[in-house]
């Protein structure tokens, strides 16, 4: 296993005046990769758009493009602290496997050996979540999709992605990772509200389930929540707060909360910065004075490449696409990040 070994002097200053100590670093990170489709048409969902005859004109041209600009972006994740870059990587808006491999094949990627869990959802429009993991950094025990049961006003069954549980070892160390997109606000954000609520208390249930059994896992919760820090469904229902020094029992910690209150976001619309993209911990990764890794610090990924520099979109992150027109951007999110450290003694 390649391990880069750091001194605190490379950090931040009120660091640096520690002692010197070596650590163990590890990136997670997270990306929406906006409507990342194979350019074949699925008669089981609703991928019409993204095919050569549908309202893009969706090509092999365009997927190429596209993964091109994916994998230069997730390439450079965590080369600042890293030259192994992102350890694990959850990811969104991916059509299948096909896209996964094809994108993990690309050049710029395939020499860190990348590998992924996957499964199908029912979402509609036949997009899912998905966990890329270095195997040099972690090893997969165990993984399942945890199926949503959304609210609905008529008999219609309503579908969206599965949340994505892992369960695995990262350095030796047992780790569970939740990979979730929550339902979207299309509709109205209240008409949506219910939807994104029970996603997050699917997820809970499973976090409360996990540790009933093992009170001292650690957890990990990524994902498009399409909702901010401060929304009902991830302080209330996820239990998620951006005060760790206040932890009820049972409560995670998001590191984005103080982002967002600052004024930041991983999206934009109507000039208006939301932080849908989070990674959130539990309680057990917070503490320094330990064998395993711990939190550091969290970000947003983002450089000058990937944001908008005209038209209606500018100072946004640049997307792939202007209503039906390939823009030839990277996604409409930035990703987010992570970095965890390990002490060596």
């Amino acid at each position: 296993m390649k391990w880069i070994l750091i001194f605190f002097s490379l950090y931040t200053t009120a660091i640096a005046q520690t002692s010197n100590k070596q650590f163990k670093i590890c990136i997670a990170a997270f990306y929406n990769l906006e409507n990342f489709y194979d350019t074949v048409d699925n008669k089981m969902v609703n991928d019409d758009d993204f095919t050569i005859n549908g309202v893009k004109r969706y090509s092999g041209k365009i997927y190429h493009d596209k993964i091109d600009r994916l994998s230069k972006v997730i390439a450079e994740i965590g080369t600042d602290k890293t030259s192994d870059g992102v350890a694990i990587l959850g990811v969104a808006e991916i059509e299948n496997d096909t896209v996964l491999t094809d994108l993990l094949h690309h050049p710029l990627l395939k020499k860190r050996n990348y590998q992924f869990v996957h499964f199908e959802s029912k979402d509609l429009r036949g997009i899912d979540v998905a966990f890329i993991y270095n195997p040099n950094y972690f090893r997969v025990e165990k993984s399942e999709p945890i199926h949503l049961r959304l609210p609905s006003n008529n008999k219609l069954k309503m579908e969206t992605r599965d949340i994505l549980l892992v369960k695995g070892f990262l350095d030796g160390e047992l780790i569970y990772v939740f990979v979730n997109h929550w339902p979207s606000k299309r509709g109205g954000e209240d008409q949506t509200t219910a939807s994104r609520n029970a996603a997050a208390a699917a997820c809970r249930k499973e976090i409360d389930r996990i540790k009933l059994i093992e009170p001292s896992a650690k957890i990990i919760v990524m994902g498009d929540l399409n909702d901010n820090p401060d929304s009902y469904s991830v302080t209330n229902i996820l239990a998620a707060t951006g005060d760790r020094n206040n932890l009820k029992q049972g409560a995670m910690f998001n590191p984005f909360t103080k982002i967002y209150q600052q004024g930041y976001g991983s999206l934009a619309n109507k000039d208006t910065w939301s932080l849908f993209d989070q990674i959130i911990l539990s309680a057990e990764w917070l503490n320094s004075d330990q064998s395993g890794f711990y939190f550091y610090k969290e970000s947003i990924f983002k450089r000058m490449y990937m944001i908008e520099n005209r038209g209606r979109y500018k100072g946004y992150p640049m997307r792939t696409w202007d209503g039906n027109n390939y823009r030839g951007g990277y996604s409409d999110h930035f990703p987010t990040l992570i970095i965890l450290l390990k002490n060596i003694n």
